[in-house]
C-alpha cells in the first residue's frame, strides 16, 4: 500500500480527484441554478483552461523532489491528461468524439500548469505561490458568474452545372446519400447528414433532417420562395455524448441563384449556437464540422442535378 501511493502516483491520482470535485460542485450550483435536472450543457473557459492548469500545479507539487527533466514532465503531463479525459467518459458522459476534440486543450493547459507548478516550488515562495492559486480562483469564480452566450453563422458555396428549376427540386429534399463520407469525423464516428424529408412544399411545413445514426432534426419552413430561398427553423434535435448537446443549429438555409447560362450557385448557411467556451477554440471545430455538414449534402444535390 505504501509503495502504491508515492509521490509519483500522488500526482496523477490526487490532482484528478481535486479537478473531478471542482468540475462535480461547478456543475451541481449550474444545474441548481437554472433549474435543470442531470448534466448542464454549459462548459465554461475556467473548467478547460484553470482546472487543466490546476492539475498541473498539484502534481508538480507531488513531483518538486523527483528531480523530473522537461521530456518527463511532458510525457507525464500526457498521462495526466489521459486520466482526466477517461474521467470524463466516465463521469461526465462524454462521447467519443468530444474526447478527441477536448484532449488537446487539456493537454496544453495541464502543460502549462505543470511547468507553472515547477517553477513555483523550486522558488518556494509560499506568498508567492498562493497569490498565483488564488489569481486562479478569482477568474474562475469570475467566469463562473458571467453570461456565456455565442453564436455564429457559417456559409458555403456550390456552382451546380443545373437549371435553378432542377436544382431546386432537390433542395427542398433529397434521396438518400450513399457517397462514403470523407471528412475525418464522420469516419470517426460523428453523425453525417444522409436524407431530407418534407411534409409539404409551402411555409409552415414540416421538414426533417436524417443522420446516419438514426438522430432526426425537426425542421419548420420559414420562407419557401420558390427556385430562390427556403429557409428552415431547428425545432428539435437529438441530445447524445457527440456534440448535441454543447451545440444547438438554430436556422438553416439554401439561397438559390440563376447564373443565367443554365448553371446554379447554391449558397447553404446554418446559424448555430454554442455551449462550450472558450470559443476561440471550439468555434474552429464547430465550423469545420458544420462546414462538412453543407458539403456533403450539397455535394449530393449537385450530383442529383446534374445527372438529370
Amino acid at each position: 500500500m505504501k509503495q502504491l501511493f508515492t509521490p509519483k502516483i500522488n500526482g496523477f491520482l490526487v490532482a484528478n480527484l481535486v479537478a473531478l470535485t471542482i468540475l462535480g460542485i461547478t456543475m451541481a450550483v449550474a444545474s441548481s441554478s437554472d433549474g435543470m435536472s442531470g448534466k448542464s450543457n454549459l462548459y465554461i473557459f475556467s473548467e478547460f483552461v484553470i482546472i487543466p492548469m490546476l492539475i498541473g500545479i498539484i502534481s508538480a507539487s507531488f513531483w518538486r523532489n523527483l528531480n523530473l527533466n522537461s521530456r518527463k514532465l511532458t510525457s507525464y503531463s500526457f498521462y495526466n491528461t489521459m486520466i482526466a479525459v477517461f474521467l470524463s467518459g466516465v463521469f461526465l458522459e462524454e462521447g467519443v468524439i468530444c474526447l478527441i476534440i477536448v484532449s488537446p486543450l487539456l493537454w496544453v493547459f495541464t502543460l502549462a500548469g505543470t511547468f507553472l507548478g515547477r517553477k513555483m516550488f523550486r522558488k518556494n515562495n509560499q506568498k508567492l505561490n498562493i497569490s498565483i492559486v488564488s489569481l486562479m480562483l478569482a477568474v474562475f469564480i469570475a467566469d463562473a458568474r458571467s453570461e456565456h452566450h455565442y453564436e455564429n453563422e457559417v456559409s458555403d458555396v456550390v456552382v451546380i452545372n443545373a437549371p435553378v428549376a432542377e436544382v431546386w427540386q432537390h433542395v427542398v429534399a433529397f434521396k438518400r446519400i450513399e457517397e462514403k463520407n470523407k471528412y475525418w469525423l464522420f469516419k470517426a464516428g460523428l453523425p453525417s447528414p444522409v436524407e431530407a424529408t418534407v411534409d409539404g412544399y409551402h411555409v409552415g411545413a414540416g421538414r426533417k433532417c436524417i443522420f446516419s445514426n438514426g438522430y432526426v432534426f425537426d425542421e419548420k419552413i420559414v420562407t419557401y420562395d420558390e427556385n430562390r430561398n427556403l429557409t428552415f427553423d431547428i425545432t428539435r434535435q437529438p441530445r447524445d455524448p457527440e456534440i448535441m448537446g454543447h451545440i444547438d443549429i438554430l436556422r438553416g438555409q439554401f439561397i438559390l441563384k440563376d447564373n443565367g447560362d443554365n448553371t446554379t450557385t447554391l449558397i447553404g448557411n446554418s446559424s448555430y449556437r454554442l455551449y462550450v467556451f472558450p470559443v476561440w477554440y471550439y468555434d474552429t471545430w464547430a465550423q469545420s464540422i458544420v462546414r462538412n455538414v453543407h458539403l456533403r449534402v450539397m455535394a449530393h444535390i449537385k450530383q442529383l442535378s446534374e445527372n438529370k
